[in-house]
């Protein structure tokens, strides 16, 4: 274990918080496998302060499996940590560090494992992905996946390494995220009524949202393994006005749909166009510049592999588990199976909810299991 542990210490002293990039990390991944005579490829990201690796062992050709994990974490501003989060330390048998969870533990571990796959006799190729920016909305790995989709890059399946305490995850629900950019009209706040408070737009809107909600919580689609069994939609940021005796002409609302798969975000979204519609039509009618416009930012699918599939049972073999959950997080599962037609379930050490907390950790043992989940792998596809 001391190999994969000097790589971990090695993964958590990189400070890749999503802002700042990941090329050090990268650099230092790619730096392993060369020294082992595996080609790294990388994919630059904009501003080269960041990129996606790519590699692959065994015989060239489809099929096989990739082993994915993002490279990026969030903050540790305004956290209480009990040591450096950039600097790995042990109690317990618990090892601490910013990404300790989610998720250098398992890409430490993957690192490792496909080193030893390198000196083996593979009869199916095994990959190597990690990815940046997955933290702010599954964003570095897209660019690579379109690259390798071109590249006729077809693995039989993807094994995303998100903290699930070594159990199976086959799904996760999907998530769009839209900014709502309401304009109405200023005036001073003593003459109200001659002015359109965007703000007020915005709450419009709000009302809507959760009216919404309230339909899916009564009489919308379940699926019982999750946590919160539903789709949800939730508003976590508005912004609007200048001083308090202004009547405010702007305001933006960011909110999000995540979906499970029997809903579809678009039907949600064609539901939230008709509202903003009505709001807008009769506003209009004495303010014609008001507006509220409705974009996607960011989306990403959800995750709904068969649970009684092949690809399922061979990773819950392999896990040394006997079940299967769903996870409340988003992964780059989808984007996997929609951009290379393939199948992805997510597997790795540590928990969640250590995860984007003071004192983040994997445990010792959870290493343990992931080491031995993967050498089972690499051994199945030995020739």
């Amino acid at each position: 274990m001391d190999k994969a542990l000097a790589i971990l210490d090695k993964l958590i002293s990189f400070p890749t918080v999503s802002r700042d990039g990941n090329l050090e990390l990268i650099r230092y991944a790619a730096s392993l496998l060369e020294g082992a005579g595996i080609e790294a490829r990388l994919f630059p990201g904009e501003g080269g302060d960041r990129a996606s690796l790519f590699a692959t062992v065994g015989p060239k050709g489809t099929g096989g499996v990739v082993l994915s994990g993002h490279t990026d974490v969030v903050p540790v501003e305004g956290q209480a940590w009990s040591s450096d989060p950039f600097r790995m330390a042990e109690r317990d048998s618990r090892f601490f560090g910013r990404g300790a969870a989610d998720m250098k533990g398992f890409i430490a571990c993957a690192i490792e494992s496909f080193l030893a796959a390198a000196r083996a006799d593979l009869a199916r190729p095994l990959h190597l992905a990690l990815s940046y920016d997955e933290e702010i909305g599954c964003v570095g790995v897209r660019p690579m996946l379109l690259e390798l989709a071109g590249a006729g890059i077809r693995p039989e399946w993807v094994l995303i390494g998100e903290p699930t305490g070594m159990q199976v995850a086959t799904g996760h629900k999907g998530k769009t995220g839209i900014r709502a950019a309401c304009c109405g009209q200023a005036a001073h706040s003593a003459l109200a009524p001659t002015g359109l408070n965007a703000i007020h737009l915005a709450s419009d809107l709000l009302t809507e949202i959760r009216a919404i909600q309230a339909d899916i919580e009564r009489i919308g689609a379940r699926d019982a393994d999750y946590d919160v069994p539903f789709t949800t939609l939730h508003a976590g940021v508005i912004k609007g006005g200048t001083a308090l005796n202004i009547v405010p002409d702007a305001c933006e609302m960011l909110f999000e749909i995540r979906n499970i798969a029997e809903d579809d975000p678009k039907e949600i979204l064609d539901r939230l166009f008709e509202s903003t519609g009505a709001i807008v039509s009769k506003a209009r009618k004495q303010f014609p510049a008001a507006d509220i416009r409705l974009d996607i930012f960011n989306e990403y699918p959800g995750l709904n592999a068969d649970p009684g599939g092949a690809v399922t049972q061979k990773a819950i073999g392999l896990s040394g588990q006997s079940s299967r959950i769903k996870v409340a997080f988003g992964t780059e599962g989808g984007l996997f199976e929609s951009s290379l037609g393939t199948t992805a379930v997510v597997c790795g050490p540590g928990s969640m909810e250590q995860g984007h907390k003071p004192d983040e950790f994997v445990s010792r043992d959870q290493l343990q299991q992931c080491r031995a989940m993967l050498a089972r792998l690499t051994g199945a596809m030995a020739a």
